[in-house]
């Protein structure tokens, strides 16, 4: 079904917000985010991922404990990390990714860029470093090497710019807390036991207003873009309206 709520107008002067998802959306594919955004006709929805989202509340629990302390969380001692959790008033605000976010316009435009973010955490200097949670099952050490993991890396690098676009300094790095399910025990026994990687990831945000500005040409088009190579949706559409017409 089509969303009219959702579908950029370019002849309003109204904000309209754009999620760090439909950014990452536009760079794999310009003509899935154009039909999204424009149209309003979205990729089919993925499931949810339950597991993950329990991973993600559980670890925002247990560093808000050491954030209402202002003592570092003990993965940051093992690590060597110079920081605690950071105690801002907007903190929740800014993880609400569907309602709030952390915000900031883009220049020239009616664009209000947002992202929701996992957790923040300041060092000695007053740097902010933008973290982010990652949950997975596989055999081998997590890191940051597939080439998927693009996307993860220009999450991270949003944030980093959308917090400097609202006056904070943030360190260049940023950190992935990598949990990692065990599935090489004998039995379940309604216990799935993780182990926790901290990977720093230092981020590069020049490409993201440059980014944003193409964004906005391809919104305020009349023309449809051309599909992304690769692009499964858009081989998906082409093959079958082929044989529907």
């Amino acid at each position: 079904m089509a969303r009219k709520s959702s579908r950029f107008d370019p002849t309003s002067a109204e904000p309209f917000r754009l999620s760090r998802s439909k950014i990452d959306l536009y760079m794999k594919c310009k003509r899935c985010f154009y039909l999204d955004r424009r149209h309003g006709i979205g990729q089919p929805p993925s499931p949810p991922f339950s597991l993950n989202n329990a991973v993600d509340e559980l670890l925002k629990r247990e560093f808000d404990r050491y954030r209402e302390m202002q003592q570092p969380h003990p993965l940051l001692v093992e690590n060597g990390v110079d920081a605690v959790p950071f105690k801002h008033k907007d903190i929740e605000a800014w993880r609400d990714a569907l309602h709030k976010g952390i915000t900031a316009p883009l220049r020239g435009t009616t664009l209000l860029i947002t992202g929701g973010i996992d957790d923040v955490w300041v060092n000695s200097k007053g740097e902010l470093l933008v973290a982010d949670y990652k949950a997975t099952s596989k055999n081998e050490e997590v890191n940051l090497d597939a080439d998927w993991q693009i996307a993860y890396k220009r999450q991270v690098e949003i944030y980093q710019w959308l917090f400097r676009q609202n006056g904070f300094k943030v360190n260049s790095t940023a950190y992935f807390v990598y949990c990692n399910g065990d599935k090489s025990g004998d039995s379940f026994g309604a216990r799935l036991d993780f182990s926790i990687r901290l990977l720093p990831y230092e981020g590069k945000t020049d490409w993201v207003e440059p980014s944003l500005q193409g964004l906005h040409s391809c919104l305020t088009s009349d023309s449809l873009p051309l599909p992304a190579d690769g692009c499964l949706h858009c081989s998906y559409r082409q093959k079958a309206a082929a044989i529907e017409r």
